[in-house]
């Protein structure tokens, strides 16, 4: 099959490599009909992350099955499905307690974007979308695979509630999917931290009520004086650096927490703030079949739209274009079509 390959920093290839198969019984063969460039991919894109040279790389995408192995009951071939990027039986104990994402039979998608993926578990993984979706729908159907639910994890973390208010730090496409979890778990007041103009167009019309348009102490200071020197109720951390993890404490009223999702990179906690002001951290690697049936059903019911952070299209053939673009901040996020 065809796919993108990562071979050093900025070093990102298009061509053949060998198809995914059947290695577990309970696995299936995904092909690909949408994937996408994840902010997260820019990590090691800008060799921030460990490389293994010619390795195939993306985590996200939505399709139909073409294959499934000899233990594979509930999904069926021709099904059109949603692809969690992290695999999970959804029956250990840990999918029990809603922590999918620390299954004891743990796998990631790494082929998104390619023609092909397999699906380490596909029974417990994949969520079958009723019919074949109309080609409108796919953008919004391919950000539950990834970014949808983990900007849902952040807010479910910080413990977003009716009537309060939050602050989202970070304005990629998580970020701004944070916005958008925070309005439809009923925050009253959201302020969304962004120094673009287009990323702050798309917070505003997932239901930001304010934007910071400034960094560090000034952001802090802006937090305080929209919230009347109080605070954040919840907090949303959608970047992972050290600095974003710092604005998110002191954005934070005292007794609040601070949900964080952006996977961390230098980051040391600020230990007496959190001790000082009771303030707590939670959340993490997004588990995100636990969320896909009520987020699958917001998108076909027309509730959500997440599928407008997704502001640049390309072909397959073109993704070292979308990484520049992404990398560039020319785009939010950028969906391929093989």
């Amino acid at each position: 099959m065809r796919a993108t390959t990562i071979h050093g920093p900025r070093d990102i290839r298009f061509g053949e490599v060998e198809d995914p198969h059947i290695e577990k019984p309970t696995d299936a063969i995904v092909k690909v009909v949408a994937g996408c460039i994840c902010g997260s991919d820019l990590w090691p894109y800008r060799g921030e992350n460990p490389i293994t040279e010619g390795s195939t790389i993306g985590h996200e995408c939505v399709g139909v099955v073409e294959e499934i192995g000899a233990d594979v009951r509930d999904v069926k071939v021709g099904d059109f499905v949603v692809v969690p990027f992290d695999h999970c039986d959804n029956t250990c104990v840990h999918c029990a307690a809603g922590m999918q994402s620390a299954c004891t039979n743990l796998g990631f998608t790494v082929s998104g974007q390619g023609e092909y993926a397999r699906v380490n578990q596909a029974d417990g993984s994949l969520v079958t979308v009723p019919g074949t979706p109309d080609a409108s729908l796919i953008p919004s159907l391919l950000a539950l695979s990834d970014v949808m639910p983990t900007g849902w994890h952040a807010a479910v973390a910080a413990g977003v509630r009716e009537g309060g208010t939050a602050v989202v730090v970070g304005d990629g496409a998580v970020g701004l999917c944070g916005v958008l979890a925070a309005r439809q778990l009923g925050a009253e007041r959201i302020i969304a931290m962004s120094r673009h103009e287009p990323r702050q167009e798309i917070a505003k019309a997932f239901g930001a009520t304010d934007i910071v348009a400034v960094r560090g102490k000034e952001a802090t200071a802006a937090v305080l004086e929209i919230t009347g020197g109080v605070g954040a109720d919840a907090v949303l951390e959608c970047v992972g650096t050290d600095t974003s993890m710092k604005t998110a404490f002191h954005a934070a009223r005292p007794g609040a927490t601070v949900g964080f999702v952006g996977v961390p990179h230098g980051v040391t906690l600020p230990v007496g703030t959190m001790f000082g002001r009771n303030v707590g951290l939670a959340g993490g690697m997004a588990p995100v079949r636990r969320y896909l049936p009520e987020l699958l059903g917001l998108v076909l019911d027309g509730s959500i739209d997440p599928g407008k952070v997704f502001d640049m299209t390309l072909p397959l053939d073109q993704v070292a274009e979308g990484y520049l673009a992404m990398d560039e901040r020319r785009a939010i996020k950028v969906l391929l079509q093989p």
